[in-house]
């Protein structure tokens, strides 16, 4: 199979679907490997590695999308790129499709499959490709969110840890899962007040005696999550449904009555946000103010450190990678049912259920 690696064109998207060493596994697996040059030059990973692990640097994403049978990326595809879809490529990325009906539209259109890393599940439920980039995204939020609430950045000028004689800064999490785990520690490692918000009792329990009681757990419904906010210096956001567009937890009349300056980090953008005052921005432009309160929403936060998320991302990917590659995209999934969950589109169909849903389109079978 000949596998393709463009660069990424998302603003500020600096991470790249493979390095180095996952072409020289998929070389020695008898494949090859077309990479777009200078794609991983923000991972700082050069043209020169990668063409001394075996690949082919082509100048132009044109061509590795044309002469490739399976693209591997970071994230979706942009607009510019829709006019590379065709009926016998497989798309392998983070896709988020359930809020960009555009996107999916034009996939749909084309006859491309589509296979996304955020639904594939492993048998005990977990989401292996998702889990590295939330552990990334989950401990940056906090460095952002303190970033941010510096008073040069329009920030309500508190010390994340606080100092002797001085409080430290409230941190409300809501979500328990990875990315809400990784926040606290990080957020309670530098000195914060740290509350988490979780709907699963089981899990808050969990979250108890992994943070043996340095963190407040609080079962999650709206007065605990507006009477938290009302306190809190920062909140994070990190609910997810897999595949499916997160519900909106905090609403606009809670965030009126936060404290100005406060800050919220909503690491669910991808799936469209669970703030209601949540949108997407970018790293070029990443907060906006609503009611006084900072809003930073950038949907591929682990890019601004893409040297870690790159390799963090591909150790997941690659098993994957190198299982279509080998077995093809229905001999794969017939193998391996956590990775036929992945597949979203097929041939002109939606056949992802929370894909279907969110967007109102009927849901097909997936053959394998």
């Amino acid at each position: 199979m000949i596998i393709g690696v463009p660069k990424e064109i998302k603003d500020h998207e600096t991470r790249v679907g493979l390095v180095p060493s996952a072409v020289t596994g998929l070389i020695e697996a008898g494949h090859s490997v077309l990479v777009e040059t200078r794609a991983g030059e923000g991972s700082t990973l050069s043209d020169s590695e990668y063409t001394a692990a075996g690949a082919s640097v082509l100048p132009l994403a044109a061509d590795v999308w044309s002469r490739a049978d399976l693209v591997v990326k970071v994230k979706e595809p942009q607009p510019s790129e829709y006019a590379f879809f065709r009926p016998d490529l497989i798309l392998f990325t983070y896709l988020h499709l359930a809020p960009l009906r555009e996107l999916t539209d034009h996939m749909l259109s084309s006859g491309i499959c589509g296979i996304a890393y955020e639904t594939i599940v492993e048998p005990d439920g977990s989401l292996p490709l998702l889990t590295p980039m939330s552990e990334v995204a989950g401990r940056l939020s906090v460095q952002v969110g303190a970033q941010y609430l510096e008073r040069p950045n329009g920030g309500r000028g508190i010390l994340l840890g606080g100092v002797p004689g001085v409080a430290p800064a409230n941190v409300a999490i809501i979500g328990g899962g990875v990315v809400g785990t990784n926040a606290a520690k990080v957020a309670t490692g530098m000195g914060a007040h740290v509350t988490i918000i979780d709907r699963s009792l089981d899990r808050l329990r969990q979250l108890d005696d992994i943070f043996n009681g340095q963190v407040v757990t609080l079962a999650s419904n709206a007065w605990t999550i507006s009477e938290t906010l009302r306190h809190a210096d920062l909140v994070i956001g990190g609910v997810l449904i897999p595949g499916a567009s997160a519900p909106k937890l905090v609403r606009r009349e809670m965030v009126s009555r936060m404290k100005r300056g406060s800050v919220m980090v909503d690491v669910a953008i991808d799936q469209g946000g669970c703030f209601e005052t949540s949108h997407p921005t970018t790293h070029t432009d990443p907060v906006y103010v609503v009611d006084d309160v900072l809003h930073y929403c950038v949907s591929n936060m682990p890019a601004a450190v893409p040297h870690t998320s790159t390799f963090a991302l591909t150790n997941a990917t690659f098993p994957y990678l190198l299982e279509l590659a080998n077995n093809g995209l229905e001999g794969a999934c017939s193998e391996n049912p956590g990775l036929c969950a992945g597949v979203n589109v097929w041939h002109g169909s939606v056949v992802y259920p929370a894909v279907a849903e969110s967007q109102q389109r009927p849901l097909a079978a997936f053959p394998a």
